[in-house]
């Protein structure tokens, strides 16, 4: 394995590989093999955990600059010493590198109100096999020249380049924080009741719903004041409060699913809200829903149908051709087909 310290190294090792028409498998501690498409042999595999410094961070500007294998907890730390954060809440959230989260586009319960990825970043440098380090976007929330450049690599699952380094907005923290749980026996039950909250005064940061052994559970994260908090607990009379760390549990079932079941699938279904509850009821397999956000991920341990592709394959196809015009680069990872 080779492990670049920097981005000018990074991009070296791409240059080379891709002179000498070798296959790479490229990652950063390849956290989520797990995700994606299978993953293929490679002549070289480079990983780039070892490029993990922080590049700039001033907390009244609200942004930071890291590189892509700073890992993604240590990025977490650093902001909650000045109260802020990067509310993508990624699984995987103790192994995964900054780079992992971008490239597998991850994120976790707070997307609601936040949004994913493709909303934080504000700049990405980025290493091709042509031996070229690009900088797209910059260190200023309002910029956005170059941006759609940064944005195709965010999910690309490294089919296209190497992220070096990644400019985020960041967020300030609220004052407080409150969960309200509920639980139904039917998924009808449970999404009629985040309709009435998102068709409410409540804006809450998170709404999951998740199926039990037996009925639903929805939970809701609120974030503000303690007046606001008591607002959220008048308009839920009947929901109980739960601790912040049932929210580790929601983030992390994933990754404990996908290691306790070897060959095991998470599908991701996008919908409009309205379908949600119908859909979630036809499911018989664990499931955890954004139910503000209209994503399903079921989790099936076999049997697991076809992830549907996302937008027009023809020009994703295109895309790559553009960029790694030999398929070198982590070949099938991306919905098993690029």
């Amino acid at each position: 394995m080779l492990r670049p310290e920097s981005p000018e190294q990074l991009v070296g090792l791409l240059r080379d590989a891709a002179s000498a028409h070798r296959t790479i498998r490229l990652g950063g501690n390849f956290s989520k093999d797990a995700l994606g498409g299978p993953l293929t042999d490679a002549d070289v595999t480079i990983s780039t955990a070892s490029m993990s410094r922080l590049r700039q961070y001033d907390p009244r500007d609200l942004t930071i600059s890291v590189e892509a294998g700073m890992p993604f907890a240590e990025l977490a730390r650093t902001l909650a010493g000045h109260k802020q954060m990067l509310p993508l809440d990624p699984p995987w959230f103790e192994q995964s590198t900054v780079g992992g989260v971008l490239a597998a586009n991850l994120s976790g319960p707070r997307r609601r109100l936040y949004g994913t990825a493709r909303d934080m970043v504000i700049g990405l440098t980025f290493a091709t096999l042509e031996g070229k380090l690009i900088n797209s976007g910059g260190m200023v929330v309002k910029n956005v020249a170059g941006l759609d450049m940064a944005k195709l690599l965010i999910g690309s699952y490294g089919t296209l380049a190497a992220i070096a380094i990644a400019n985020f907005k960041v967020f300030p923290m609220p004052a407080e924080a409150r969960t309200f749980v509920m639980e139904f026996e039917t998924a009808a039950q449970a999404f009629a009741e985040r309709d009435r909250i998102l068709n409410g005064v409540l804006q809450p940061a998170a709404i999951d719903i998740v199926n039990l052994p037996r009925g639903f559970r929805l939970l809701v994260q609120a974030g503000g004041s303690g007046t606001v908090l008591d607002r959220y607990a008048r308009e839920l009379p009947h929901a109980a409060v739960a601790e912040e760390s049932v929210w580790d549990a929601v983030r992390e079932f994933s990754r404990r699913y996908l290691t306790a079941n070897p060959g095991a699938k998470v599908v991701a279904m996008h919908m409009p809200l309205s379908r949600m509850a119908e859909e979630a009821a036809k499911l018989s397999v664990p499931f955890i829903a954004r139910a503000g956000c209209g994503v399903i991920y079921a989790h099936y341990s076999k049997d697991a149908p076809e992830t549907p592709l996302a937008g027009d394959f023809a020009t994703m196809t295109k895309v790559k051709e553009m960029f790694d015009p030999e398929r070198l680069l982590n070949r099938g990872r991306l919905y098993g087909r690029i």
